[in-house]
């Protein structure tokens, strides 16, 4: 028997075993906000604010508009906390309420759609998503700050429902079947989402590089 053959039982074996962590980790969470444990709301606040901020931002584009809902956010969880029961991990509940109350605000605002927002917005000071985080993402662990902001510019131009999926799946590293939840919307349609937000990022990135590869 050869390393090579084992290889696969490894990484299946420790796939089980983050996998069987993550769910620990929900269900004590789920049990802390039953108990209304004193310290958990900065815990998780501490642990999950920057992912929740970025998502906002990139949902909105608004940054404003974006730390309002963010405080609405954690007054949801720590007045509905009890309606968590562990079952998903806990970013993913934590994303759908913040996604819900956008689509709230959208409702009351008589918008037709979440690009609306974008399109309706009065905040004229440019986006920033200047977000400090110690844990780059997929997005920017190869990045320079002058290709993360591409990225985010990019990005922005695509539609919300796209750009969204792209966010989640690639900031967020939330997998499709938890990015359904999220978003409520059958597993075909948020693959097919992200299979052209991706065929729709791609020639705005390769847009914003082309003045630096012409330089060099």
């Amino acid at each position: 028997m050869t390393f090579a053959s084992i290889q696969p039982f490894f990484a299946q074996s420790k796939a089980t075993v983050a996998e069987e962590q993550a769910r620990q980790e929900s269900l004590a969470v789920a049990q802390g906000l039953k108990r209304q444990d004193a310290g958990l709301l900065d815990q998780l606040i501490a642990k999950y604010q920057h992912r929740l901020l970025r998502y906002l931002l990139y949902l909105t584009g608004q940054r404003e508009l974006a730390e309002d809902l963010f405080q609405e956010v954690w007054m949801r969880v720590l007045v509905r906390g009890a309606q968590f029961n562990g079952k998903a991990r806990f970013e993913t509940w934590l994303f759908t309420i913040a996604r819900n109350l956008v689509i709230d605000m959208r409702r009351k605002r008589t918008m037709s759609s979440l690009d609306e927002l974008i399109e309706s917005g009065d905040d004229d000071r440019p986006m920033s998503f200047e977000v400090a985080d110690t844990e780059p993402t997929p997005f920017e662990s190869f990045a320079s700050l002058e290709d993360r902001e591409r990225i985010a510019a990019a990005l922005l131009q695509l539609d919300t429902l796209h750009r969204e999926v792209l966010v989640l799946r690639f900031h967020e590293e939330l997998s499709l079947e938890e990015i359904a939840k999220v978003t409520r919307a059958p597993l075909s349609t948020v693959k097919s989402r992200l299979y052209r937000g991706l065929a729709m990022l791609k020639p705005r990135l390769e847009q914003a590089m082309a003045p630096i590869t012409e330089a060099v």
